[in-house]
């Protein structure tokens, strides 16, 4: 049951017709995890903390650097230097001391991502690489774990929302990798901080939709967005049956670790 205090705290989204008490106990027993703090990772957990989720899981293995501080708004100046998830664990702590928070300072990769993912029953892809977001993909199809997908790059953005067994899933879309270096990325392109905040916050409004049982999902869509033109498009998609992960033939799904390009990926590199 809600207490009195979180029946004030969270009276915006009990007035609301479509969640009320029974969406916002939903909430509070939910498990979320949250890959990447950064540009999209940073607004997604803060919402869903804000939110009242139960549980929140959230994973980077990088350290606060200052090139991070003009869209990553989950990390203060004072944060430079600090791994990014203690940085974002203090953040989501002073919004709601209420949320469970778990930590995994670590890069997600085959051998541990299936292990780190199962407990939890939503996931937000808030990577820079394309070689997570396939990993990701694939092992939330594999654990039947719900889960968004997000992109940006210098004004424009890209969500879709997979359901595995129900939807298209990243693969049937994006059928494998680009070759390393072969795209731009936004340390080589640039990126528009406050875009990573329209992307971040949609994907959280995803995660609360999913959980509350609210709306209708981004599934077999790909909505891309062009913030310059302010520029909105819902752009079909279909589950391919011959999908290699989700298709009627797929076999049983073999994770790999494929490489590919990250921002400044080289000794040093510092990500998005």
């Amino acid at each position: 049951m809600l207490n009195d205090h979180e029946i004030e705290r969270y009276s915006r989204h009990i007035i609301l017709q479509n969640i009320g008490v029974e969406g916002q106990m939903k909430i509070k027993k939910s498990k979320m995890f949250v890959v990447g703090m950064g540009g999209l990772g940073s607004p997604a957990a803060l919402y869903l903390a804000a939110a009242g989720v139960g549980k929140l899981g959230i994973a980077d293995m990088d350290e606060v650097d200052i090139s991070n501080l003009g869209r990553q708004i989950i990390h203060f100046t004072d944060d430079v230097g600090t791994l990014k998830v203690d940085s974002a664990e203090e953040k989501i702590k002073a919004i709601n001391p209420n949320v469970d928070v778990k930590k995994y300072s670590l890069r997600l990769k085959a051998d541990n991502i299936l292990d780190c993912l199962k407990d939890y029953e939503f996931v937000i892809d808030g990577t820079d690489n394309f070689s997570s977001k396939f990993l990701i993909n694939d092992a939330c199809v594999k654990l039947g774990k719900p889960y968004s997908h997000g992109g940006i790059l210098r004004f424009t953005g890209q969500t879709m929302t997979v359901v595995p067994g129900e939807s298209a899933c990243y693969r049937c879309v994006f059928k494998s990798p680009p070759p390393p270096d072969a795209v731009p990325t936004c340390a080589s392109a640039g990126v528009l901080g406050s875009v990573a905040g329209m992307l971040g916050t949609i994907q959280a409004t995803e995660a609360l939709k999913f959980v509350t049982d609210t709306g209708k999902l981004l599934t077999n869509k790909l909505l891309y967005f062009n913030s310059e033109e302010m520029d909105f498009r819902k752009i079909n998609v279909k589950r391919d049956e011959k999908c290699a992960v989700c298709g009627k033939s797929a076999g049983l799904i073999q994770l790999i670790d494929e490489e590919n390009a990250v921002c400044e990926y080289k000794p040093g590199y510092k990500r998005c």
